[in-house]
């Protein structure tokens, strides 16, 4: 159960929003998009005031809008350009300590690749780790690891359309890792090798990467984009390129992108952290200051997309998708970023627009029989600088013509009607929120969010004021955006009288019927001809307890000096544990936990209760839905949920310093006044229904299916895929009995808070709304219902999919209990089989782009653990990996790790914890789940005297207790038509 006022939120459109840029990381992660950029927009805003000089724009100036003027940058920061035209940025900042973020920026991506070098800008990437001038292959991988730097998790890059963005964390405990990781950048610039032997290992790295986007989503894209991206070079220029390409091009294809693109004065370097600003800049001169650019530099374009959509219907089918989606493209504009103070105003009416219809289509997700699963419409990011005005929506039950009937329905509301103060009103006290809570936690700002600002400016030019600035002023502009221009704005972007494109995409054999192109177009047409009326805006109270209820009182007090807590009992006998930090300004975090969960119900009434803080989540408290909470809540931060797992129940929240009491107020209601609502949970049951409908079309979800039936034998709590007709039984009345069971009686809970709350505001509030919770007697036990996974070898194959794709799980798993040094003995054994699995899979046979190990310790019904091996491949490397993960095993447990391996995994291990222990959600986790266990909290301290007591051979030992070869469950999903070389232990 789960309700929220999340400030942060914005809802955009755009066809093509979760298009295509590759990101990549040295030893591999999937690919992510980056493709929409910062909402932006061609309509300048008019001047409303005179002009003011850049000095009145400053921090503590009183601010008169003017449009025209340049938004001054933060004065923090130091920005400036060498002699070559190089970009830098940089800023002291010490959050987290003893850390800085670098950054190589280059304004290229693979729109600029030609004919020959499709790819090859991702290829590029890659070679990055490859070796370079001062780094020999694997050295810089070496490097990075001995002080603390995990691939993934920290080194990153990526690849997108029209940028390359390389991203260095560094720990400046020593100071010459900074002069080393300066260095670093400096040969990804300029100085790589392309050493042939190390090209051709990493075709088969990028050919696997790109093997992990095929599938269904893939070939629809190839249906649609061209009509998305119709004339235009984007749509030739997917970031990971085509596969003939990557298989043969010549190494001279790939140094010439290098050369040509590879140049100063496209270059940004960013370096944000606990650093010296002029040590910085000194390392930036003395590194980047030889770079040439080239003799005869070719032109850096500016690919152009055609303004106006292409006025046609596509309906792109596969039978590998699960669901089906209509999108209506309207509008389109080209608005790069000016930095100007009319471009912000006007991106913050473009954001008021979206939000406003968001919480339309929601409200409309949420009705007993809903058009659609869900919804967006309004302006976002397409491509580079263009804009596009579009609305989108999951088809549900009530098919195509409804959804589209509903899409076109809300815009033609709101550019008919315009919108509510009401709604306007809500949209500024959330963006007001938002920024203010931004600026609050001002000296809190993690380095890498400056860095991520940085890149923006450089690569879009968005305006790096600073918080500061921008609160001041950005109160300014939303207070000054009236209803009036809000719809007249609303009303000109969704006028229908430009081209539309509009794209059916989804299952071949949906539940409704299949459209063809011109019933789609008339469809529109139709639903643009109907009459529509004006929306009614419910009058709400905006008093969640109109009469508190009788508060209890705090009857004992109790310190710990060590962990810096508090501890209050309750005069209902609910305890709170307080730990008041500064590692934010103005974050307050709750959660609470206790012995319970679906365990304690019978196996007739398991999915019920596996259901039931979910549904009731969905209907409200007392007589507000969600939505009319989000609405009661405009302008604060409380968020609140319900959790029931399979041996725990609980409760968790966050909020500000001044929202807390809206927190615990929701908190209350939560638990004492349900809402029972019948449309509400049709609505629920109707959506998920349709969204389980058509899963086993995905080639992954029937390896999931067999997956879970070969790990667990039969039995009714064993986990498993849910299906539409367990959807179909659920029993709202039986539900809300079997929360109120659960959730009415605050009895045996803990609740933990943490944050920078006053202990002496918010001790009336804890008496007022946690010490009058009733707190009944309730059954409150860890019950074993006796769910294991099977014993011995299980090898299961599993054949779905067209694609050449395959995927290999192995898992590792019993029973065992565990001292505190033996599951820090277990978590380093599995970081050490990944350090290995990394460097022989993918760098030395490129057989996979990201093998990846997980762990899982279990200590609630019983003491167990897993360690599971999943690796994406092509299915004639199945055999291959499979085999090379065994005699990994068997090296491990015959030999110990070298020291070199383990002080990499502790040096990563130690840089984490010093981060971590500085956060609320650190020390939130940890003092609730050691209350949970059991276990000794003061550990929490003892994290890098427990670390150094890990020895190689302890890992090797632990290798040999938890990785054994006669219990263990291998899956491997082959594509439907693949009968050859079905893979076998050894």
């Amino acid at each position: 159960m789960s309700f929220s006022k999340n400030s942060s939120q914005q809802m955009g459109a755009g066809i093509t929003a979760a298009l295509l840029a590759i990101s990549s990381v040295a030893a591999g992660l999937a690919s992510s998009s980056a493709l929409a950029s910062e909402t932006r927009s061609a309509q300048k805003a008019k001047a409303v005031a005179q002009p003011v000089s850049t000095s009145e724009s400053k921090a503590g100036a009183t601010f008169r809008f003017n449009p025209e003027a340049v938004i001054p940058y933060s004065p923090k920061l130091i920005k400036g350009k060498l002699a070559n035209g190089l970009t830098y940025y940089i800023q002291k900042n010490s959050k987290p300590e003893q850390k800085v973020e670098m950054r190589l920026v280059v304004n290229a991506g693979s729109v600029l690749e030609d004919e020959d070098q499709q790819g090859l800008a991702h290829f590029t990437e890659h070679m990055a780790f490859n070796g370079s001038r001062h780094f020999k292959k694997n050295e810089l991988v070496s490097f990075l690891e001995s002080i603390g730097v995990k691939f993934g998790a920290d080194l990153n890059a990526y690849t997108g359309f029209d940028e390359t963005v390389y991203i260095l964390p560094i720990p400046t405990d020593k100071p010459e890792n900074f002069e080393k990781g300066m260095m670093v950048l400096a040969d990804w610039a300029s100085g790589l090798r392309f050493d042939a032997e190390e090209i051709e290992k990493e075709r088969g790295v990028v050919l696997e990467e790109a093997r992990l986007g095929k599938g269904a989503g893939e070939r629809l894209r190839q249906q649609t984009l061209p009509k998305i991206l119709h004339g235009s070079k984007y749509a030739e220029r997917l970031p990971i390129g085509k596969e003939e390409t990557i298989q043969t091009f010549k190494y001279e294809a790939l140094k010439r992108f290098y050369a040509d693109w590879y140049r100063p004065n496209l270059m940004a370097v960013v370096v944000v952290g606990d650093i010296d600003p002029q040590k910085a800049k000194a390392a930036i001169e003395k590194h980047f200051s030889d770079l040439k650019n080239p003799r005869h530099q070719r032109v850096r374009p500016q690919v152009s997309l055609p303004l106006k959509n292409l006025d046609d219907a596509v309906v792109a089918v596969d039978k590998e998708a699960n669901l089906s989606s209509v999108s209506i493209a309207q509008a389109r504009f080209l608005q790069p970023n000016d930095g100007k103070f009319g471009s912000y105003r006007q991106r913050r009416i473009d954001h008021f627009v979206n939000v406003m219809l968001a919480e339309r289509l929601r409200e409309l997700s949420q009705t007993a029989n809903p058009p659609f699963l869900g919804a967006s419409s309004g302006l976002g990011g397409l491509v580079g600088d263009y804009q596009e005005v579009s609305a989108v929506a999951t088809i549900g039950k009530a098919g195509v013509k409804v959804a589209i009937e509903a899409l076109v329905g809300e815009n033609k509301r709101a550019a008919q009607f315009g919108f509510t103060a009401q709604e306007l009103q809500r949209a500024k006290l959330n963006s007001l929120r938002n920024l203010e809570n931004s600026y609050n936690e001002r000296d809190k700002t993690q380095s890498g969010t400056l860095a991520a600002e940085f890149i923006r400016n450089f690569l879009q030019g968005e305006a790096i004021p600073g918080i500061e600035a921008e609160y001041r002023f950005h109160k300014e502009i939303v207070n000054g955006i009236s209803l009036e221009e809000v719809n007249q704005y609303a009303k000109r972007i969704l006028s229908t009288d430009v081209p539309e494109l509009v794209i059916y995409q989804g299952s071949d054999k949906p539940d409704h019927p299949l459209p063809d192109s011109s019933s789609l177009k008339a469809m529109v047409k139709e639903a643009e001809a109907k009459e529509v009326q004006a929306r009614e805006e419910k009058r709400l109270s905006a008093d969640l307890f109109p009469v508190p209820p009788k508060a209890g009182k705090i009857v004992g007090v109790a310190h710990d000096k060590v962990l810096g807590t508090t501890t209050w009992t309750l005069s209902n006998g609910v305890k709170v544990v307080l730990k008041k930090t500064d590692f934010k300004s103005d974050q307050i975090l709750l959660s609470a936990s206790r012995p319970g969960g679906t365990a304690i119900f019978s196996d007739q009434d398991y999915l019920q209760a596996r259901y039931a803080t979910s549904v009731v989540g969905t209907m409200g408290v007392k007589d507000l839905t969600p939505s009319e909470i989000t609405k009661v809540l405009a302008g604060k931060i409380a968020n609140v949920s319900t959790s029931f797992s399979e041996n725990a129940e609980g409760v968790s929240g966050n909020s500000n310093n001044n929202d807390v009491e809206s927190m615990l107020q929701i908190l209350h209601l939560v638990l004492t006044q349900p809402r029972r609502d019948e449309d509400l949970f049709k609505s629920f049951v109707n959506r998920q229904m349709e969204a389980l409908k058509n899963q086993m079309a995905s080639p992954s979800a029937v390896f999931q299916e067999q997956l879970l039936q070969a790990t667990f034998p039969p039995h009714p709590r064993a986990p498993s895929m849910v299906k539409p007709e367990q959807i179909a039984s659920l029993d709202l009345d039986k539900m809300l009995a079997i929360y109120r069971q659960r959730f009415s009686s605050a009895h045996g809970y803990t609740f933990f808070i943490v944050g920078s709350f006053e202990e002496e505001k918010l001790k009336p509030l804890v008496e007022t709304y946690l010490a009058s919770l009733p707190a009944d007697p309730l059954q409150l036990e860890v019950i074993d219902r006796g769910v294991r996974p099977n014993k011995g070898v299980v090898i299961k194959d599993v054949f779905a999919g067209k694609e050449a794709q395959s995927l290999v799980s192995i898992q590792f798993h019993g029973e065992a209990k565990m001292t505190p040094k033996q599951r820090m003995d277990f978590s380093a054994m599995g970081e050490v089989l990944q350090l290995r699995m990394t460097a022989k899979m993918r760098e030395e046979l490129g057989a996979v782009y990201s093998p990846n190990i997980s762990r899982t310790l279990r200590r609630q019904p019983y003491q167990g653990y897993a360690v599971i091996l999943t690796l994406p491949c092509g299915p004639e490397n199945v055999d291959k990996l499979v085999n090379s993960s065994f005699e990994l095993i068997a090296a491990l447990k015959a030999a110990p790790p070298t020291e070199e391996e383990l002080r990499k995994v502790k040096e990563n291990w130690i840089k984490n914890y010093r981060e971590s222990i500085k956060t609320n959600q650190f020390w939130l986790n940890s003092l609730r789940n050691a209350q949970q266990t059991g276990d000794d909290p003061h550990e929490l301290l003892n994290f890098e005297s427990r670390v150094a007591q890990v020895s190689t051979k302890d890992v090797q030992a632990a290798a040999q207790t938890y990785l054994d070869s006669s219990n263990y469950i291998q899956v491997v999903l082959y594509p439907e038509n693949y009968k050859a070389g079905v893979s076998r232990s050894k």
